[in-house]
Formats: C-alpha cells, structure tokens, sequence
C-alpha cells in the first residue's frame, strides 16, 4: 500500500492576541496521497486555511502549533524558517486565493516567473530561465505564452493571473500543491478552465493537491475525498461520491443543502405591466485614451427593469455588465442612448432631479470589506444616509437603524460594532440594510455573494428575498453565478464583449438558450455531483 504524501495528525493551532486565546484547529487530522486531490471545506473560520498555512509554516507570530505534520518521513512541525525553505515551493507549493493581490504590479509576469524559477535552480542562466517560464506557461495553457512574458498582471484577466500563479508555484514541479480557494469569485467559464488546468497538472506530474474551498460544485468537480470542517474540528472524511450521496454529518448535509442549483424554482409569475423603474435604451460607453484610443465597453445595450422585479445581468469579467450598473447611478460615462431611472434621463437630469433620483436608488457593491466605511460604526454606517438626506434625528432614527438591521437579520446589539469586527456575511448584510434605509425603488447589486460561503450566502440571499418582498423595489443584480441567478431573478440579460447576446425570461434562457455562449455559461455551471460532473466532463471533451 503506499504510504501518504502529507500527514497531519492530531492539529491543534491556537491564536493569542491582546492575552486572549482562541483556538482555531482542534486535533484535526488527515492525509493525502501522491497524486489525489483533498479538499478541505468548511465556512469561513472553519479552520481549513489555518491548516494549509500550518503546513508550510506561515502562521503569524500569534500562532502556537501543537500535533505532527509529516512530509512522507519529513516532520514539519517545529522546523525554523531556514530549515522550511528546503521545502517551500520545492517539494510543496501554495496557489492563494487573490492572485492579482499576490503577484507584483511593478514587475512583468516575465520576472516574476523567472525570478520563481531562479529561486529553485540558481544554475540557470537567463536564457535557460526564460525557456524554462516559457515552458511552465505553456503548461498552464497560457495563449502566445512567450509573447505574454512582457505583460504586467493589470494586463491580465483574473482566470489569465491564477494560470501565472499555478505556473510560479509549479516551477520546482512540487509533489504537493495547496490551492487556497483557487477560483473563488472567478466567472464560471474562466473557474471550468481553472480546473481543468489543476487536473491536467495532477494527471502529466502526478501532483496531489490539497484543495482549500468552500464551493461544493468546484469539490464535486475537482476532488477525490473530502474532509470537512467546522470550527476548527474535522466532522467527516469520505470520498467525493460517498459524501454527496450519503452524507454522515448533519452539518455536511447543511452544506449540500445550501448550494444553489438550477432548475430547482418554478415557473416565474406574470410581470407588472407599469412603467419600468429601470431602462437601459441603446446605451453605449466609450472609454478613450492616448495609448489604446477608443475602447467600446457597452456596446447598443436595451432592456429594462419593471417595478418589483428582479433582472439578471449576468456574463464574464470585462463583459460590460459592471459598467452598465455604474451607468445607471452615473458613475460612468454615457456616449450614446439613454438610461432613464424612475423616469428620469440620468444624462440630462438636472440637479433638483438627480437629488431625488439618488433618494430613489440604493447599491449593495461587491466587497462589503472595502465599500464600508472602516471609521464608521454598523450604527453610524447604516443611519447616515436617513440623518443626511431625510435629516433623521435622535430616538427616531435609531429605532428606524434598529429596524434596518433586524431586517436583516442582525441586532441592535451589533450597532456598536466596526466593519472589522464581523464576518464577510454579517458586513453584506450590514450593506443591504444601507442600501435599503431609504426604502429605494431601484436596487442595484453588483456581485453581492460572489465571495461568500456558500451557507452564509443562502442565508444572504434569503435576507434578500424576504426584503424584495416587503419593499417592493426592482433590482438589477449583476453576477456571473448562474444558480444564484435562477434561485432569485425573474429575467437575464446575458452580455458578451459589451453586447446584449440573450435576453429574456429566466427559465428560458437557462433550460433554453438560444445563444452559443449562453450555452457555454450554462454547462460551465459545476453540479454537487462527482457523478453527473464526471459526466458532462466528457461530453465537453468529446464535443
């Protein structure tokens, strides 16, 4: 029998800050084999990063580590940094979850692969580094990858920044990789690639791979066993197909029950026939400069939003759909058509009309981390916008503040609380009760769960429909999660390169679609299913 590739047994890691300590891991053990790929699942503070980060010795200061971490016969726990850096990028490398945060804006891709390659055969001479870059792009399917050697990472898309991080963290051809949420917020068709890349890596080097993630359908895809956690203990062990089909652990089950799935909600009711609250009529956004000239981002784009409805816009980074949302606040440019908000022409709309349309809008962003104010408290964060634009005072407003946050889920004991103090989920809600403080008409949501647990977002996205519900406001939802799109839209505008490819009702565009790259999008969906993925695995590749 062969013996494991990685062993933790008995894992314990304990944080201490301010005298307080908490424990993260608790006598968590598991192993991996050479060439198998383990995904480690859990939410967010499960404890699954703590332990690929334990492995290599990268846990702050803070970090007190008891238990063993062996390397086939290699013990890596109470080794020192000199001592880990025989092993780091050498014999186990690590794939992060933000690869554009990772990689050095000042640098090309160029030098920084070839600086990777360096660091694991000094003997290599500058042309011998740059085959060897060469090579690993070339690997990681890379187009044109000698050519691309030049360009910097705001050059690159974020499936294209991933591919390089896999190429640096492959250059000593490692028998471990940890990839830490490796397409976590990554379009479906660019997050399909990614995985087909890791499985290619695994199948020509025989590379194991511990999987760090919390999507169930990339687990299903990608994994041969998974081990799952929760706060900090590991509650089942199985294979990919036993787990799906019999899960043991109640919150296991919980996990699988939470992921989105499409096909599951049933036919949409009639619309309202009243005037649209949003409408987008052959809008086009130019953007100009000296070094590239003209850039057409949105490209003769129509639809609209009726009242109390709910409209997908849904397609790839750099599809546009972002900048028609920003369009429709006026925070992009408009070269040509109209969008009108509530009636009003968001281009010509005079000062008095735009303060009212501003009343009338509200915005859920992406990464609630960056959108709220860290200076602020969830007190003042969510009342603002009532004391400044309703003039809201005293007893009133925070009754009406406490009213906010229990609608979404939250207390008034969280009030006192700063954006830091809560958990990716708690910070999203805090933002819908924001946006929604002023009872808008029109909601704009660009992203709102793309990098949240897949529990956290269930929940996320009941605190969304209850809201729709009893306010009544239409949305454009911006996403490119097509399940999370048919548990909660009643129309998709689908975008590609800044056009409009598909358009209409939900049902139809997903069970029915009429264009080609509707279709990709479509089957680029992973399942939480090891079988049925396996499955239309091979039909992609006999198509």
């Amino acid at each position: 029998m062969t013996d494991p590739l990685l062993t933790i047994d008995g894992l314990s890691i304990d944080f201490t800050v301010d005298g307080s300590t908490s424990r993260a891991v608790d006598r968590a053990s598991l192993e991996v084999m050479p060439g198998e790929v383990v995904a480690l699942v859990g939410e967010s503070g499960s404890g699954k990063s703590a332990t690929a980060m334990a492995v290599l010795g990268l846990l702050p200061r803070t970090a007190t580590v008891a238990g063993s971490i062996r390397l086939r016969d290699l013990e890596l726990s109470g080794l020192d940094d000199e001592q880990l850096r025989s092993v780091r990028g050498r014999r186990v490398a690590m794939v992060f979850q933000d690869p554009q945060g990772a990689l050095n804006p000042v640098f090309s891709i160029g030098f920084q692969l070839m600086e990777a390659v360096r660091q694991q055969d000094p003997s290599l001479d500058r042309a011998g580094r740059r085959a060897r870059a060469i090579e690993l792009l070339g690997q990681v399917e890379i187009p044109d990858p000698e050519s691309r050697l030049g360009y910097y990472p705001h050059q690159l898309s974020g499936g294209q920044c991933q591919r390089v991080m896999i190429a640096m963290a492959l250059a000593s051809e490692p028998e471990l990789l940890i990839a830490d949420e490796p397409t976590t917020a990554l379009d479906v068709t660019v997050q399909a690639e990614i995985l087909e890349v890791l499985r290619r890596l695994r199948d020509r080097l025989s590379t194991a791979i511990l999987l760090i993630t919390h999507d169930m359908g990339v687990v299903a895809d990608l994994a041969d066993r998974v081990v799952v956690m929760r706060r900090g203990e590991i509650v089942e062990t199985n294979t990919a197909v036993e787990l799906f089909e019999r899960p043991q652990a109640d919150y296991t089950r919980e996990l699988l029950a939470a992921v989105p799935r499409i096909g599951l909600r049933p036919s949409p009711t009639a619309l309202d026939p009243a005037a649209p609250v949003l409408e987008v009529a052959d809008l086009v956004v130019d953007y100009r400069s000296r070094l590239r000239g003209t850039f057409r981002a949105v490209d003769h784009v129509s639809f609209t939003v009726g009242p109390h409805e709910i409209v997908a816009l849904v397609g790839e980074s750099g599809s546009g759909k972002t900048t028609v949302g920003r369009c429709a606040i006026g925070l992009a440019p408009i070269s040509g058509g109209h969008v009108r908000v509530g009636g009003i022409d968001v281009v010509g709309a005079s000062v008095a009309e735009r303060r009212t349309m501003h009343r009338t809008v509200g915005v859920v962003f992406q990464n609630p981390a960056a959108s709220l104010n860290p200076r602020y408290t969830v007190e003042q964060t969510v009342s603002e916008p009532l004391s400044v634009i309703l003039g809201v005072r005293g007893r009133e407003l925070r009754e009406r503040v406490v009213g906010l946050l229990e609608s979404v889920g939250l207390s008034g004991d969280w009030m006192s609380r700063y954006a830091h103090e809560l958990s990716g989920g708690q910070r999203q809600r805090v933002s819908i009760a924001r946006a929604v403080a002023l009872e808008p008409k029109l909601l704009i949501a660009d992203e709102p769960t793309s990098a949240l647990d897949v529990s956290v977002q269930a929940r996320v996205l009941d605190v969304f429909r209850e809201l729709q519900s009893s306010l009544g406001f239409a949305c454009l939802f911006i996403s490119h999660d097509l399940a999370v799109v048919d548990s909660l839209c009643d129309r998709i505008a689908v975008m590609q390169r800044g056009r409009l490819v598909e358009y209409g009702d939900r049902e139809d565009v997903l069970t029915r679609p009429g264009d080609d790259y509707t279709r990709r999008l479509v089957a680029s969906v992973p399942v939480p299913d090891p079988v049925l993925q396996a499955q239309r695995r091979q039909e992609r590749l006999a198509s």
